[in-house]
């Protein structure tokens, strides 16, 4: 996608002897900043402090990781050690060990002296194949806007989102965004209701730059005025994307999503879920009592940054210093309130059955 007119990606790297480089999405909307990575412990901390989030992101960054930990120490004991710190960064979203995994299964039978440029390249791929699988989603949710953008006769199509599932949040395209974007590039008429998703606000500091880099229309609203709109007809569409989805089609994502289905459910309105397979659990059946919720730091909660007028960033307290914060980050949408995933092999129901048909090598027995 575009920044300023220029083509970026979320993460990429030159040569296996440079930097890894990511945006630095903690700074944003009001600074666009690049970072280089240079270890694993760098890529961890990258991770946990969520200079770069989103499921998809997290696992390709996390490959990345791998690739330094390897350049600095190419042994077992440092693979496993590498590993172990940056599975521990973040327990929801499933891609992260998902991409942990596909390394060390690539790198494991190498001899050591191989482990470093293999790594590197490994990670490469896993970047290329998580812009094709966006696309793909782009292309299958684009028909999906198309069909209704035919139906309103020129009128704009308004689709509600909710968190940033863009290309922030991926390495290229979106998840719940890319049909957004190929509707938009194919001319069709979209408008984008964008939930500002406190406690850490995605959806405003970051789907909204996006949209504005890429001259989409659209409104930032608070969390609470979607089932308003819905209620009155102004929402023809909502899609969001997923940090776990079971083998039966629930779905974790960002907190409030589930609040937005039932909303969704109450009205007629259509919920999708943007889901590419590296994001489905095939191992998880229940995604309330199975999946693990992070719980995140008060600090979160009772502060917000922002720009002030003459432009500087600043950081300020929402609530009472003796007031405790809860912040559960995610929360799970079940799979009897979802209209369909939207997946890189097409649009499917949200059940074990579509899913199974779909992805038929992923399938995991339960014991």
């Amino acid at each position: 996608m575009h920044v300023d007119g220029k083509p970026y990606r979320t993460i990429w790297t030159v040569d296996p002897s440079g930097p890894v480089t990511i945006i630095d999405q903690t700074r944003l909307p009001h600074e666009f900043a690049l970072v280089g990575l240079t270890s694993v412990a760098e890529t961890a901390k990258a991770i946990k402090h969520m200079l770069v989030r989103g499921a998809p992101l997290i696992g390709v960054t996390a490959a990345y990781g791998l690739a330094l930990a390897m350049r600095a120490d190419p042994s077992d004991a440092h693979l496993s050690a590498a590993s172990e710190m940056l599975l521990a960064t973040r327990p929801t979203a499933v891609n992260l060990a998902w991409a942990l995994a596909t390394m060390r299964a690539h790198l494991v039978p190498l001899p050591q002296a191989k482990r470093s440029d293999a790594a590197f390249a490994r990670a490469a791929e896993l970047a290329e194949e998580d812009v094709a699988l966006c696309a793909a989603i782009g292309d299958h949710g684009h028909a999906l806007i198309r069909d209704i953008a035919t139906k309103k006769t020129g009128t704009p199509v308004n689709i509600l989102t909710h968190c940033n599932a863009g290309w922030l949040a991926t390495v290229d395209w979106g998840t719940a965004t890319a049909p957004i974007y190929k509707a938009h590039n194919a001319g069709l008429p979209i408008h984008v209701f964008v939930d500002e998703t406190r406690p850490r606000n995605q959806g405003a500091s970051l789907t909204a730059w996006e949209l504005s880099q890429h001259g989409i229309p659209h409104h930032v609203i608070v969390d609470n005025a979607g089932g308003h709109l819905m209620q009155h007809g102004e929402i023809d569409l909502v899609i969001v994307g997923t940090d776990r989805t079971t083998a039966t089609g629930d779905v974790c994502n960002k907190i409030g999503t589930y609040l937005k289905a039932l909303a969704a459910k109450d009205n007629g309105v259509p919920f999708f879920v943007a889901a590419p397979s590296p994001s489905i659990d095939f191992a998880v059946f229940d995604g309330v009592k199975e999946i693990p919720i992070e719980e995140r730091g008060e600090d979160e909660v009772s502060f917000i940054q922002g720009a002030t007028a003459d432009g500087r960033i600043e950081r300020v307290r929402l609530t009472p210093q003796t007031s405790s914060a809860a912040n559960p980050a995610f929360d799970v949408t079940p799979a009897r309130l979802v209209t369909g995933l939207i997946t890189e092999r097409g649009i499917l129901a949200a059940s074990e059955a579509a899913l199974a048909a779909a992805f038929p090598e992923r399938i995991t027995h339960k014991e």
